[in-house]
């Protein structure tokens, strides 16, 4: 009777397992799709475009996304939440939201790019990156698993727009233990935890 009863159950859990891996894909799947209007939203926003509100994404779709912390940057939440979790390590979670206002701030401005990837990667081809763990040579999984699903949910509510922005309209920050030599050109818009934020003077990316 245990034998019939645990090969029962084993069988059951052949039948499970690729049924959730299914759902979870499917999420993932959703999760981008939704991701991908978001940002298009946003960029087009800040260019003074109209757009209809697109789907919000879920946290259960979120969490879907990258799940090992492993996979291309190829989608706007993998890149979003890799930049939150590399650029913020060992912080708290409103430092973490204020490098989420950055990338968000950034999309669809003068002088960078409409898509997420395409601001995380930019200058990368110079090797002169905006973010500066795109470009150090080192291995960009995100090996923390309790921070980078932290990182994904600040992913998830910047796209859909459910952060306050704590920087205050910045495009640029520093971590506040360097100085760099651009700060003095710019205007210093708010300091959050570690981190100083800030807008050029003009009022346009250089």
């Amino acid at each position: 009777m245990c034998r019939v009863w645990i090969t029962t159950c084993l069988a059951a859990l052949l039948l499970v397992n690729p049924a959730i891996a299914a759902d979870q894909s499917r999420k993932a799947d959703t999760a981008e799709n939704k991701a991908e209007a978001l940002e298009q939203r946003v960029a087009s926003t800040h260019g003074n475009a109209s757009s209809s509100a697109p789907e919000a994404i879920t946290k259960s779709e979120a969490q879907a996304v990258d799940p090992a912390g492993d996979e291309p940057l190829d989608d706007a939440i993998t890149c979003l939440a890799r930049t939150v979790y590399w650029e913020t390590r060992g912080v708290g979670t409103e430092d973490m939201e204020a490098v989420a206002n950055v990338v968000m701030n950034r999309l669809g401005q003068e002088g960078f790019p409409d898509t997420v990837c395409g601001i995380v990667r930019q200058g990368g081809e110079q090797g002169a990156c905006q973010f500066s763990w795109w470009c150090d040579g080192r291995p960009d999984v995100a090996a923390n698993e309790e921070s980078y699903a932290i990182a994904k949910e600040i992913a998830r509510k910047a796209l859909n727009r459910e952060l306050a922005d704590r920087t205050d309209g910045a495009l640029y920050f520093h971590h506040r233990t360097v100085n760099p030599a651009w700060a003095a050109e710019y205007t210093k818009t708010a300091e959050v935890g570690e981190f100083a934020f800030y807008t050029p003077q003009a009022g346009t990316a250089r």
